[in-house]
């Protein structure tokens, strides 16, 4: 019997562990997923419907000529879109990680916690009901959407006595993702201007964006990337329980209220830009907790590098499939990430928090 349970147990040991054993392999397989990223962003810039010459590209952007069709197709379209994919992936991703770690739930992710469905009701009722068109317009809408499921899944799945359990939490989030996924149906079918909006937002994209709406953007994100990579520590002793949290120092109400914070940043402003992404915020934070372990500090940094190159790279694969590009980014994660996620389920044991 012995015989058969140790290998068990250590494979247990192992995968609880991360297969990256020590600092040196974590910092080295960080660089390769940089150097992945810096390759998926140079794919990015060089891959679409029209060939265009790697000299030309260079030209476009070191010599930009308004005149010339592809240097207007790399600077107004191409470049967009990758600085979209950078700015966009690391928020998904990091929410992710941050709802899994807050709520001690593997499988949690912004979409099953109905975040991105909040989000996305509060975008349709300023579309259909208040004819907000424009997308700085709409984003505090999404802000405020996403702020509201989070506090409400929090405050439901603490009902009942006692405090939230990641079960509570999850069937909170679901049950309110579901209502909220069918108002939002209503409104689009009963607005048809807003059903004409939202149409492909819907489906995730982070084509047709133009540079100064996304930088009207990007200072959410950023905060709520600082506001959630400073957690991570906290987050580490949070998951040793309540008790022994507070007991090495960690204020926990200021810790849960800057989650929530960063949460309700990242995934509000995120889903205002490029609309509800599924997979990404779910599948990078899983993978990275594989290869690194359990602490949050690696998980956080991975998971900021590894987004935005699988959001980049799905965008690529969607424009070979499809170079008209209507094949939109949020339908390739979701072909890629089921069956990694078939895969992780497929695993003896489930990668803890």
């Amino acid at each position: 019997m012995t015989t058969y349970a140790e290998p068990e147990a250590e494979e247990r040991s192992q995968e609880s562990a991360g297969r990256a054993n020590g600092n040196g392999a974590r910092t080295v397989g960080l660089a390769v997923a940089a150097a992945t990223l810096l390759a998926t962003v140079v794919a990015s810039i060089a891959v679409g419907a029209a060939d265009i010459a790697p000299s030309t590209i260079i030209d476009a952007l070191t010599a930009y000529d308004s005149s010339n069709d592809s240097h207007v197709t790399i600077m107004e379209l191409r470049i967009p879109r990758t600085v979209v994919g950078l700015i966009v992936g690391p928020a998904i991703g990091l929410c992710g990680a941050l709802i899994q770690a807050f709520t001690r739930n593997p499988l949690a992710d912004p979409g099953i916690l109905g975040v991105n469905a909040g989000a996305m009701f509060a975008v349709a009722v300023a579309v259909g009901l208040f004819g907000v068109t424009a997308p700085l317009g709409y984003v505090w809408f999404a802000l405020i959407g996403a702020g509201a499921v989070t506090g409400a899944v929090y405050v439901l799945g603490s009902l009942g006595g006692g405090r939230a359990t990641p079960v509570k939490l999850l069937l909170a989030g679901v049950a309110i993702s579901a209502v909220l996924g069918g108002l939002t149906t209503a409104l689009t079918l009963k607005y048809r201007e807003a059903f004409d909006e939202m149409r492909y937002w819907q489906v995730g994209a982070i084509g047709g964006r133009d540079l100064v709406l996304v930088a009207q953007f990007t200072p959410f994100i950023v905060v709520g990337l600082l506001i959630g990579l400073a957690s991570a520590r906290g987050l580490n002793s949070l998951a040793l329980g309540d008790e022994v949290a507070a007991a090495l120092g960690v204020r926990l109400g200021l810790l849960r209220a800057a989650v929530v914070v960063a949460i309700t940043l990242l995934a509000g402003t995120a889903t205002a830009i490029a609309g509800p992404i599924a997979f990404v915020g779910l599948m990078v934070p899983h993978v990275a907790r594989w290869f690194v372990g359990p602490d949050q500090r690696w998980i956080f940094a991975y998971t900021v590098v590894v987004s935005p190159a699988l959001l980049l790279l799905s965008d690529v694969i969607g424009r070979i499939i499809l170079p008209s590009g209507e094949l939109r980014v949020g339908l390739v994660t979701a072909v890629i990430g089921a069956p990694v996620l078939i895969v992780l389920a497929r695993r003896k044991s489930v990668s803890g928090l």
